[in-house]
């Protein structure tokens, strides 16, 4: 086995294994696994409705999980993606509902919009991780309950009271109605291809160009790049502005397509803190995150139909995830077991 082929088994056996022991589980709690997980696998792919909210459920784990792969490729730690991404949902959600404008103006305007917004929620950890050295870990845990109070005041104030911004404008929607049809109504909109090509944005960056090469080389050992004539301070700050940028936009696809507006919040979406599992099961790559969020995604949604088919609490669910990423972060054990494997083959 080559390092390549270890690499990719080891998000694969820690998935089998979570499912495994998920299933004991719900063996011990008193219900059947095989009918929880046909339920689980139906409230997936069971029909054209559920793929198509499957679909439209992966796009903002795409971006989160894009967010937080950045700054890990770049030897940061942003645990901030979920106040990236509240901020970002407000700026599009606001561009969307306070303008009228052609469709090929506003709708790239509130794209845009979320992303700077996201950017510069960003650009404060890494301002204070570049010149202040504060760690960008304890920076952005508290930046997140910031983002969430401040857009639940802006929104109080914007709406009058009403908690509810006014719904986005038809031109600034990422909804479609070719899509909504060919999956039975479903709300899947035209974020998925939006995160997609932010994946081919992140790839292209850090492996096709010379800011990438800093980057991960300021991520890899600060001092040898300074040594090397890099402005390590200007690549930190950049790293948690790019990774707040994907942040934004996942906040955008809650906005412009699944919900089409935004009320006040009562707490966090989540999203943000499951792009960092998202991340660690895609291996902190491009390709890896796809793989990483469509897991997720099709979890998080597919576990919506348990209750009802199979009578089986949505927690176990989430204790499947858990275990998933309980497997994920001992990958150093099953990396071991695989290449003690690869001694004996080769001998």
């Amino acid at each position: 086995m080559s390092n390549r082929t270890i690499k990719f088994l080891i998000p694969v056996i820690s998935i089998f294994l979570g499912l495994l022991v998920g299933a004991i589980v719900m063996w011990m709690s008193g219900y059947d696994p095989i009918i929880g997980y046909a339920a689980l696998w139906n409230g997936i792919f069971g029909d054209a409705y559920a793929i198509g909210e499957t679909i439209r459920q992966i796009s903002p784990y795409l971006l989160a999980g894009l967010a937080v792969a950045f700054a890990f490729r770049t030897g940061l730690f942003n645990i901030g993606v979920e106040g990236q991404l509240i901020v970002g949902w407000f700026a599009a959600a606001y561009v969307g509902t306070a303008f009228e404008l052609p469709a090929m103006i506003h709708l790239p305007l509130a794209l845009l919009a979320a992303a700077v917004a996201g950017a510069l929620w960003g650009l404060v950890p890494g301002l204070l991780k570049a010149k202040l050295r504060v760690h960008e870990v304890i920076v952005t845990i508290m930046m997140n309950y910031i983002a969430l109070h401040i857009v639940n005041a802006l929104i109080r104030s914007i709406s009058g009271g009403s908690y509810k911004l006014e719904k986005i404008h038809k031109t600034a929607s990422l909804r479609s109605e070719f899509l909504s049809n060919l999956t039975d109504y479903s709300t899947l909109h035209y974020g998925i291809l939006i995160a997609l090509l932010m994946v081919a944005v992140m790839w292209f960056i850090l492996d096709k160009t010379k800011t990438g090469y800093e980057l991960k080389a300021v991520g890899f050992n600060d001092q040898a790049s300074r040594y090397a004539g890099m402005n390590v301070d200007k690549n930190i700050i950049l790293s948690m502005v790019i990774s707040g940028a994907f942040a934004g936009l996942g906040g955008a696809m809650e906005a412009l397509g699944t919900f089409g507006t935004m009320s006040s919040m009562g707490g966090f979406t989540g999203i943000g803190f499951d792009g960092i599992a998202v991340a660690l099961l895609g291996a902190n790559s491009p390709l890896g995150v796809i793989f990483g969020a469509t897991l997720f995604g099709s979890l998080k949604y597919g576990a919506n139909n348990m209750p009802n088919a199979a009578g089986i609490p949505i927690e176990i669910v989430s204790i499947v995830i858990a275990l998933i990423i309980f497997f994920v972060a001992s990958g150093y054990i099953i990396r071991v077991g695989l290449n003690r494997l690869k001694k004996k083959e080769a001998k």
